[in-house]
């Protein structure tokens, strides 16, 4: 009998080892499966710039593109002093795109985003080469997106909110937005990560629920615990049952490097791998902006990637800033769209390519005259 008692202590401790290695094995994705997944991912060739501003008083930023009616369109952002606006663009072929219009303006009223609305589709169908489509909640398509009624550079109170529209996402019109914002970082529980600033977000439908609820907002925000002025950026999450109300997740922040930024994600589903994209800049140990990527198997815990950066600074334009990451597989090339930054600040979209495509022949237009100097 004694021996019988020791043998089942000895089971029962093994099964628990067994179930602690298994949920550690569940929360951490092996090196052999995240260098699989870069091999996958990678884009060595750079096709060069797929869209510009056609002024130097407009910086363009935040590519996200999805397919409608056997065509490709790209939402992204513009700022032109004031502040940012959503435009639309549209392309056949992945490499050449023309801008067709706004989908969120300034508005000249009290608005609480009067005079900042950068927003980013979403709902769309996260399969890695799959269809890229936008899906329809409610009888509607989504687009997250942060705002604020201070003009410049990504000044005063900004917070997240959603926009919707019945209508077909590829034409150009103003889309809907909900009253007031979702996420902000007065929220009497906000949390120390994210009590300064909201910034860009990327809204998932997670059908299965695996974390408790459909909609999943996963987003980037500047804070600190003890001053906030002075705090990083950092990648966290939010959930949802119907797009209008946001809960914050208890345990973020999900990636942090506790200095500089770490933000823009992106998701794509590649087998039963969650691949987020994210841009790094200003780290204590990499100077300069860099797209990379982390891995998940339960959109929970993530596993960042550690070899070398998707995309960098390599090219005259996106010599000071490659970041911000777009990256969909069509037909078997991977696209990776991102924003190019080059040393006279003009700000545009460009793309890489996992098979060579050639180069682009669009350029940035003529650079300002540089500033004169104070004596």
């Amino acid at each position: 009998m004694k021996y019988k008692k020791i043998g089942l202590v000895l089971s029962l401790l093994f099964f628990a080892a067994a179930t602690l290695l298994a949920q550690k094995a569940k929360k951490e994705v092996p090196e052999s499966v995240m260098n699989d997944i870069y091999e996958k991912i990678k884009t060595p060739h750079k096709y060069g710039l797929a869209l510009v501003p056609v002024e130097n008083s407009k910086k363009m930023d935040c590519p996200t593109v999805f397919r409608k009616n056997g065509q490709w369109y790209m939402s992204y952002i513009i700022f032109d002093g004031r502040g940012y606006e959503t435009w639309l663009a549209h392309s056949t072929d992945l490499l050449n795109w023309k801008t067709t219009g706004r989908i969120l303006s300034f508005t000249d009223t009290t608005d609480w985003d009067s005079n900042q609305k950068a927003g980013y589709v979403g709902l769309q169908d996260p399969k890695w080469g799959g269809s890229y489509e936008l899906q329809k909640y409610d009888n509607k398509y989504w687009m997250s997106y942060f705002g604020g009624n201070s003009t410049g550079y990504e000044k005063g109170l900004l917070s997240i909110n959603m926009a919707y529209t019945e209508k077909d996402p590829a034409v150009v019109h103003e889309w809907s937005r909900l009253p007031k914002p979702v996420l902000m970082s007065t929220d009497s529980n906000v949390q120390w990560w994210d009590n300064h600033t909201m910034y860009k977000e990327t809204v998932l439908w997670d059908k299965k629920k695996s974390l408790g609820h459909p909609f999943i907002m996963y987003y980037n925000a500047n804070g600190d615990s003890v001053n906030k002025k002075r705090g990083a950026e950092r990648i966290g999450m939010a959930f949802s049952d119907d797009l209008k109300t946001w809960t914050r997740y208890k345990n973020n922040p999900l990636l942090d490097h506790n200095i500089g930024i770490t933000g823009d994600p992106y998701l794509q589903k590649i087998g039963d791998v969650w691949v987020m994209f994210y841009f790094g800049a200003f780290w204590k140990d990499k100077g300069g902006a860099f797209n990379r990527f982390a891995c998940s198997y339960d959109l929970e815990n993530w596993t960042e990637w550690k070899g070398d950066d998707l995309i960098k600074s390599s090219e005259l334009y996106d010599d000071m800033f490659a970041h911000k990451s777009c990256v969909i597989k069509w037909k078997g090339v991977i696209y990776h769209y991102y924003c190019a930054v080059n040393k006279a600040d003009q700000r545009g979209i460009a793309v890489a390519t996992s098979k060579d495509m050639g180069k682009s022949k669009l350029n940035f237009i003529a650079p300002p005259p540089p500033k004169a100097k104070k004596n």
